[in-house]
């Protein structure tokens, strides 16, 4: 048997069958082929055993007498809960907004080249995150046993002004200062290792231009960096809401200590708690869409394509349905080739 070609004419195309399945009669020159979409049939049965579990876990959530929903609802907006709800936002707030200030301070020290600044920020890295928040709380609350009074002057001098210790950290503010300061010890962190993400190229070239360090910083090296910083603090932000719970030990009215209130009065500890936990999941929600937009908003000049919004995605989902609901109506159409299935769309 010869393999050269013949020299009577082409030879028709040899049809080879893949293994395991049965070889498909080459189509009629003219005629569409019919491509039948590939089926996944793993893919179905786990997301069908994902979504029952799913449905027997909010059935036993909704359908259980002792979560006490109406007592939820009674109790979900009533001033107290409110009150203790607006100062958790307010303490996540401004811990956050202090804690990355001073945090950023001390990142710029300990990447400077002066080592006392260095070994200065990093000992206070190190004190504050080898120590237990709920310790540091306990700490200032009692800071008074050490220093009864803080005074203004010169140093290893007279003083000018001084003030009691006791009438000056009350529950709120030792709160504050406790969670700003352990919350900068970690945002340090974050933003020296965003800072150390941007390529040292970005700062050569730039220095090369004379552009001053602080509008290298500000224009060249933070933009890029917040790429890196973002995510991490989204994540640093939804920790330190859940985090000001731990100052109801401190006798502080924020949502956990509203509802710790109302529960020790009337001995419905459950449904209290869910009414805490409910405002929790919506405000993280609510967090978490914020930082997907921002995310979105530093990507620019990053990413080819933008992510898409869950808006977006969506309307993509929706379209593709339609796309294939409307598909089985099309195939008797005529004019669409032998059988009316000519028209299906080519798919690998």
């Amino acid at each position: 048997m010869s393999l050269s070609p013949s020299l009577d004419g082409p030879r028709a195309p040899l049809a080879t069958a893949a293994p395991g399945n049965s070889p498909q009669p080459s189509a009629e020159p003219g005629e569409p082929t019919r491509i039948v979409p590939r089926r996944h049939p793993g893919r179905w049965l786990s997301a069908t055993v994902a979504l029952l579990f799913l449905a027997m876990a909010v059935h036993s959530v909704v359908r259980n007498e002792r979560f006490q929903w109406g007592v939820v609802g009674r109790y979900f907006t009533t001033p107290a809960v409110l009150d203790g709800l607006l100062l958790t936002l307010w303490l996540t707030a401004a811990v956050m907004v202090l804690g990355f200030l001073i945090g950023t301070f001390l990142a710029v020290l300990r990447l400077s080249a002066n080592p006392v600044l260095q070994t200065l920020s990093w000992g206070y890295i190190w004190i504050f995150r080898s120590t237990p928040l709920l310790v540091q709380l306990l700490f200032w609350f009692n800071i008074g046993a050490l220093y009864p009074t803080l005074g203004l002057g010169l140093p290893f001098g007279p003083e000018f002004l001084t003030f009691t210790t006791v009438n000056l950290f009350g529950p709120g503010l030792t709160a504050l200062i406790g969670l700003t300061l352990h919350e900068a010890a970690y945002a340090a962190e974050v933003v020296r290792g965003g800072i150390l993400s941007v390529d040292a190229g970005q700062m050569e070239a730039a220095a090369s231009l004379g552009l001053s360090r602080w509008r290298v910083l500000r224009r060249v090296i933070v933009p890029q960096a917040m790429r890196s910083i973002v995510p991490t603090a989204g994540n640093m932000l939804i920790g330190t809401l859940k985090g000001t719970s731990i100052v109801s030990v401190l006798a502080v009215q924020d949502l956990l200590f509203s509802v710790q209130l109302i529960y020790n009065r009337t001995y419905e500890i459950i449904p209290l708690l869910m009414v805490a936990t409910i405002w929790y999941v919506i405000v993280t929600t609510v967090l978490s869409v914020a930082q997907f937009f921002v995310e979105r908003h530093y990507a620019r000049g990053a990413a080819r394509e933008l992510p898409p919004t869950p808006l977006s995605r969506l309307r993509g989902h929706v379209t593709a349905l339609r796309v294939r609901v409307a598909a089985p109506g099309r195939r008797g159409e005529p004019g669409r080739g032998a059988g009316g299935d000519g028209g299906e769309e080519r798919s690998t």
